[in-house]
């Protein structure tokens, strides 16, 4: 299937581009102190805020997998939509306005709230960079995998360009915004992204009459499996084995997303509780409905682009939504669907760039190696120079992977995530004894076991699809750890405080009043 003008494809991008660039610029003329960068000033309101939230929520697997899984396996494909959502829902309710009130950069100034600083804040440290790092890989990867579709581009060099300019993009973001500049370019492409789904998908029910039934019957007709695509366990359903892997991969889904650094930390850019709770409204809105388009979406690939020829393509499934876009509006929605599936790659990782780069300055050289006594210039300096390393191994990262599985990649972003970091999260929030020992062997046990188990499993050796076909050490049989690695986790985390003594009441109870209330967080902004 031929996919339009490249160039015009090429054209759409650089506006985009260009246009957040300039905005980045002109926010940079207000980013002056350590708290511009890191948390924008809490200079957004709820709905900007909540925008950018679903900005940062919706990266490219959720736009481009999701309709592919749904156009190819269906009920289940939906179900990776119904994972994000209640994930979201979990976030929201159990971490987010608390880590907020608690909080004033990352995650680790919650985690060692109460705690011994130096342990924790290097543990906390530690998770987020390697949760960030494997997420990174699997959007620059993602990247130079949908070069080929998307502008044109074929062949290894071609693609190592393409994710070597989004890596170059993506630094400018943060060296010259921080987090406001990182947070208008998250809002942009938000809406641009939500425009582009929604007028395809009310286009595709036009076609149909307004009729979800009629998108649905003729999905059926046209797909090989035919009326077993509204049923579920069609990817899942045949062994025992990949039952329980379903199960897994939905317990990382779950609770992977409650812990992701780079979600958790846009609740920092808001000046009250109130107005996280607003931006809250806001972003479960959007995300809502993103996700309800991509039932339409998938099924509407299915019969309107065919299953056949969406594996057929470069890319494979991930494919489905632009080959879709072109079948409803030619080529030039196929150029703006194209504009937006890079673009949501640049936002997401200058999220993570940005994240990554807080993480390092203000925990590891700020709180661990400074005492928490650097001066807040240095700090920023050093946040800055830490992205211009991070924004290079990416790159570097992406176009070493360009090749692999990047589905093990955000697998073990999300493992990782739900086994390293939720348990502290919870613990540290809703636990009166828990303590620094529980905090570190959780953080520790969660990310090794989450790494250890992916590497013995056949996302990585044994399988066709594995990272190394040719090699066979894989022992674990499910291809996501999180059903052994986040109880894991959680046990830890009590095992390590029932058999410490250490206590901080007066911490504890004044952690307590804060993440419930927020008295005295704005305290915690000025701090610094």
């Amino acid at each position: 299937m031929e996919f339009g003008n490249p160039i015009l494809n090429i054209a759409i991008f650089l506006v985009f581009v260009v246009v957040t660039l300039v905005v980045v610029i002109r926010v940079s003329r207000t980013t002056t102190k350590a708290s511009d960068f890191y948390h924008g000033g809490r200079a957004f309101s709820g709905r900007q805020n909540g925008i950018a939230i679903a900005g940062d929520y919706l990266s490219a697997a959720s736009f481009l997998g999701i309709v592919g899984a749904v156009a190819l396996y269906g009920y289940d494909g939906l179900l990776y939509s119904v994972g994000f959502l209640v994930a979201w829902l979990v976030a929201l309710l159990l971490v987010a306005e608390p880590l907020r009130n608690t909080g004033k950069y990352t995650m680790a100034d919650v985690l060692s709230f109460r705690m011994r600083q130096r342990p924790v804040r290097t543990a906390a440290a530690t998770s987020t960079l390697a949760v960030t790092f494997f997420y990174l890989l699997a959007q620059m990867a993602g990247a130079g995998a949908l070069v080929s579709l998307l502008i044109g581009i074929e062949g290894r060099v071609g693609q190592s360009i393409v994710i070597a300019v989004v890596g170059v993009v993506m630094i400018l973001y943060v060296l010259i915004g921080g987090m406001k500049g990182t947070t208008w370019v998250q809002i942009i492409k938000a809406v641009l992204l939500i425009t582009a789904v929604g007028i395809t998908t009310v286009w595709i029910l036009a076609l149909n009459g307004f009729d979800l039934s009629a998108v649905l019957g003729k999905a059926v007709d046209s797909h090989p499996d035919g009326t077993a695509i509204l049923e579920p366990m069609l990817q899942y359903g045949a062994t025992g084995s990949s039952k329980l892997g379903f199960v897994s991969l939905a317990i990382a889904l779950v609770f992977g997303a409650a812990g992701l650094p780079h979600v958790l930390m846009r609740f920092y850019t808001v000046p009250t509780a109130k107005e996280a709770r607003r931006s809250v409204v806001w972003a479960i809105a959007l995300i809502g409905f993103f996700y309800l388009c991509t039932l339409v979406l998938g099924f509407g690939a299915a019969y309107m682009v065919g299953v056949d020829t969406i594996e057929g393509l470069p890319g494979g499934s991930n494919s489905a939504a632009p080959a879709l876009a072109y079948a409803v509006g030619g080529t030039v929605l196929m150029g703006i669907i194209s504009a937006v599936a890079f673009a949501t790659i640049l936002a997401v990782v200058a999220g993570l760039t940005i994240t990554a780069s807080a993480s390092f300055a203000h925990d590891i050289y700020n709180g661990v190696l400074k005492h928490g006594e650097a001066d807040p210039k240095k700090e920023v300096a050093v946040a800055r120079r830490t992205a211009l390393v991070i924004g290079a191994v990416s790159i570097v990262g992406g176009i070493l992977a360009a090749e692999q599985n990047v589905a093990f990649l955000v697998s073990l972003a999300f493992a990782i995530a739900a086994s390293a970091n939720l348990p502290s999260i919870l613990y540290s929030l809703y636990w009166k004894r828990f303590n620094t020992r529980g905090s570190v062997w959780s953080i520790y046990g969660g990310l090794f076991s989450a790494i250890v188990l992916i590497l013995f499993s056949p996302v990585v050796s044994g399988a066709e699809d594995a990272m190394f076909p040719g090699a066979d050490f894989a022992w674990f049989p499910l291809t996501n750890p999180a059903i052994i690695s986040v109880p894991l986790g959680f046990f830890l985390g009590w095992l390590g405080s029932v058999t410490s003594s250490e206590r901080n009441e007066l911490k504890q109870a004044e952690m307590e009043v804060r993440s419930m209330t927020g008295a005295g967080s704005e305290k915690a902004t000025t701090d610094h």
